[in-house]
């Protein structure tokens, strides 16, 4: 038995595009003599919920219809980690389907659901939540809360904030303790990437990959001003990492320690005032990929 878990509004346009993403979903299903459920979300946090009482009825697969947001619930509604995940993906950014290579058209992404056998994936724990794409703090919170005040949200939308906030935003003081490292750092970003990219395809880590039982850190130290638009154009083009003031380190655990509390980015979702602290899970999670 699959259990779809879809977010009715995934991907704007006021559900028209989930809509004909489920339509495909039970057609194919039907026509192969697959059972399955849809359970439908219909407010913020009922995906995690009905992650829970999926898996306490017995659930053996669990598949995400929907977006980075949708899968982030679900991934944190998971009590029981015989049960199997999956994703067809269908939100505005769909950056971990990204990261993972699942295709954006429903059909063959159900196709990997139903041949192939799920194989583990990394996660990231913090203290009271889990990641599964990026964590962060810095810039990227100073984007999101810019975006979250816009009617509509694309991909076009959401780089015209970070280039908006490039040129407003100052620079964060913070301590990164890498595994057993500490490196000061006055930055634009503290970011830990599971997946490469984020905020609709922005390739923020690309040597990141969720199952090689590591995280990965990066952060851009400060640099004049002139020099913002270049390391724009870099980010785009996923060489960040090229630049002299990127640093970039594997680990298996970060601590990021501020002055002050600050908001954490956890795969699009913001937290206030919980500890910057987050280590790799490995061999825990199952997840239908390629």
């Amino acid at each position: 038995m699959l259990d779809f878990i879809i977010n009715p509004i995934a991907g704007g346009k006021h559900g028209k595009k989930i809509k004909k993403v489920v339509e495909i979903i039970e057609g194919y299903l039907t026509q192969k003599n697959i059972t399955f459920r849809l359970h439908f979300t219909t407010y913020k946090g009922h995906a995690k919920q009905l992650t829970k009482k999926l898996i306490s009825e017995n659930a053996t697969d669990i598949i995400v219809v929907g977006g980075d947001g949708t899968l982030h619930e679900v991934v944190n509604g998971f009590t029981d980690f015989s049960v199997n995940l999956g994703l067809v993906p269908c939100g505005t950014g769909n950056d971990f389907a990204s990261a993972l290579g699942i295709s954006l058209d429903p059909q063959k992404a159900l196709d990997i659901i139903l041949n192939q056998t799920p194989k583990f994936i990394d996660f990231m724990e913090l203290p009271f939540v889990r990641g599964i794409n990026i964590v962060g703090t810095g810039i990227d919170v100073d984007v999101l809360k810019r975006y979250e005040q816009l009617k509509r949200k694309n991909k076009f939308n959401y780089t015209t904030c970070l280039i908006k906030t490039l040129f407003s935003f100052d620079y964060t003081d913070f301590t990164a303790k890498i595994d057993d490292k500490e490196i000061p750092y006055r930055s634009f970003i503290a970011c830990i990437a599971n997946g490469s990219v984020y905020g609709g395809g922005i390739p923020i880590c690309p040597v990141a990959s969720p199952s090689d039982n590591k995280l990965n850190f990066v952060a851009v130290k400060s640099m004049p001003k002139l020099k913002i638009i270049g390391a724009f154009l870099k980010l785009k083009k996923g060489k960040i990492l090229s630049l002299k003031e990127a640093e970039h380190f594997e680990c298996n655990s970060v601590e990021i320690i501020t002055d002050k509390p600050c908001t954490i980015n956890v795969d699009g979702e913001l937290y206030e005032n919980m500890p910057f602290s987050v280590k790799i899970v490995s061999n825990k999670l199952k997840m239908y990929r390629n």
